[in-house]
């Protein structure tokens, strides 16, 4: 009689764990294959998006594009990533937030038809233009202003849904200083908005080209009437400019990747005032019998102390062992440069100058290193195709407030203990502004109420400093306000879960390391590539497509 062979359970044991192995092998073939197709798929989105002049953009065209992202986002939806290793999983919810964001301003916030100041934005960088210009500088000069004249009155055919305070922040914007400068030229007295400043032009072409006056003038002119004409479109404005709260939940979730609605943001960003308010009560009691701190009496006083605290930062990032420094970051501070240049306004410092200048260590963590600057330095060596081209503004901003506090609590302030208060009063500032920015978007505040607000509760904070920042989150994509809180809170949780699952084995040094190897990914989804926690990533799984959105608002 013939026997038959019968497996012993060690045999079957061997027999599974081959199969599995083989399994797991095609598998992690046809997701690497898949991934490659995903690479495809965003780098065509980046491409398509970024063959685009947003100036001369029209209702018909605008249209178009929301028929070709469709497109995009019907192929991405066919990549099965819920199968994929979970960092994959977090490139492709990464790439689908960012086509998320493009659809949302083409349907939903549609600055090309809301907002006059996307328009006086382009209009104003053609003035700061240093002259003389000769060969290709002088042709391109000209195009740009010809391109003003053609600009203003595409404006006027494209604003067909202007908003009141979208509308107002335009006016101020074209006839006043904004009395901060951001990337402005300096000027001793500042040029009286977007028409002071062509003026400027004209004033500088006559002493030095006048011959560019032919072009100059009819810009100047263009200008002009745009602003006529705004003021008599003013009073039939009734429109809000906030999104709405279905719109704003939508954004948190589909864009930032949080895992938050507008009430969740609001409680949190409450809590942390509360904290935050608390803390700089006890930082000034505890420093009530020390000296304030001074201002500079100049720049070269200033600039030392800038140096300073580059140097002390830089050692006590080696010292402390807190992030690897590449060889390509710049040894000295004037190279990698730093966010508050020296100024002297007739009025005095404003709120972030009158911080920076008492002591500039806050910022330059937060700004220059390993802050901003080194943060875009390392994203822009990232060699993955994916993450080196992602922006979350949470990530980035997050990070940042995180290096705020960070360092205060490993002891860099303990010999500077009135700076102390200097960073409570910054997060004070952050948290209100979260704050402002969820009432701006619900159209619960209008930017005059969001200004005075911030005021109250900010010690120190100028008309001027919170008038251009309620502009600039109000008119930015929403949630970009509300990302230096929430995004510190996010980085804080990230650190905290690492830490514990970790246990002894922790290093804070790897922690940053391995956080900057994902660029500028919402944090929610680091967090799961990082962790395996899965707990956000699965209330962020679903897509739900802008397009549910409008039925709602246009039932």
């Amino acid at each position: 009689m013939q026997t038959i062979y019968q497996p012993t359970a060690i045999h079957r044991r061997l027999l599974a764990l081959g199969i599995l192995c083989i399994t797991l092998l095609f598998s992690n073939a046809y997701a690497a294959t898949d991934h490659a197709e995903l690479v495809t798929i965003h780098q065509q989105f980046i491409d398509w998006r970024n063959d685009f002049d947003p100036s001369r953009a029209t209702h018909d065209s605008v249209t178009e594009r929301v028929a070709d992202l469709q497109k995009m986002q019907d192929k991405l939806q066919t990549l099965p990533a819920d199968t994929w290793p979970r960092e994959q999983q977090a490139d492709y919810l990464a790439v689908r937030a960012q086509m998320n964001e493009y659809d949302f301003t083409l349907q939903i916030s549609r600055p090309w038809f809301r907002d006059p100041g996307f328009y006086v934005d382009r209009m104003l960088w053609v003035a700061f233009t240093e002259l003389p210009v000769e060969a290709e500088q002088h042709d391109e000069l000209v195009e740009r202003l010809q391109s003003i004249v053609r600009l203003s009155k595409q404006a006027r055919s494209n604003l067909t849904e202007a908003t009141v305070d979208y509308t107002d922040l335009a006016l101020y914007a074209l006839s006043n200083p904004d009395g901060v400068g951001h990337g402005h030229p300096h000027r001793e007295v500042p040029p009286a908005g977007v028409i002071g400043w062509y003026q400027d032009l004209q004033q500088r072409a006559q002493q030095t080209q006048p011959e560019l006056l032919v072009h100059i003038n009819p810009a100047l002119a263009a200008v002009q009437s745009f602003q006529q004409w705004l003021q008599q479109q003013h009073p039939q404005l009734t429109t809000e400019s906030g999104v709405g709260r279905n719109a704003f939940d939508w954004y948190l979730q589909q864009v930032k990747m949080m895992p938050y609605d507008a009430d969740d943001i609001l409680l949190m960003s409450q809590r942390e005032l509360d904290r935050l308010r608390a803390n700089y009560a006890l930082a000034e009691h505890q420093n009530r019998d020390l000296a304030k701190l001074e201002l500079p009496k100049d720049e070269a006083g200033y600039t030392e102390r800038v140096a300073g605290v580059d140097a002390d930062i830089r050692a006590f990032i080696e010292r402390q062992k807190l992030i690897t420094v590449p060889d390509y970051i710049p040894t000295d501070f004037e190279e990698m440069g730093y966010n508050v240049r020296w100024i002297k306004r007739p009025s005095g410092p404003n709120y972030w100058e009158h911080i920076q200048f008492r002591d500039p260590s806050p910022d330059h963590w937060h700004a220059v290193i390993p802050g901003h600057r080194f943060d875009s330095m390392l994203r822009e060596h990232l060699e993955h195709p994916i993450r080196s081209k992602l922006y979350d503004g949470a990530r980035a901003e997050g990070w940042a407030v995180y290096l705020e506090e960070m360092p205060l609590q490993l002891g860099f302030y303990t010999d500077r203990p009135r700076t102390r208060e200097l960073i409570y009063n910054f997060g004070l500032f952050r948290a209100v502004r979260s704050i402002g920015d969820v009432r701006l978007q619900l159209n619960q505040m209008t930017t005059d109420e969001v200004m005075h607000y911030w005021m109250q509760l900010t010690p120190g904070l100028d008309k001027n400093v919170a008038r251009v920042d309620a502009e600039i989150y109000l008119r930015r994509p929403p949630g970009y306000g509300l990302g230096y809180t929430i995004g510190h809170l996010q980085m804080q949780k990230l650190l905290a879960d690492a830490r514990w699952q970790q246990g002894e084995a922790f290093s804070l040094q790897t922690f940053h390391d391995q956080l900057m190897s994902y660029g500028w990914m919402p944090l929610s989804l680091i967090r799961y590539a990082m962790t395996g926690k899965d707990d956000e990533v699965r209330m962020l799984q679903k897509h739900i497509p802008v397009e549910s959105l409008i039925m709602i608002q246009n039932p």
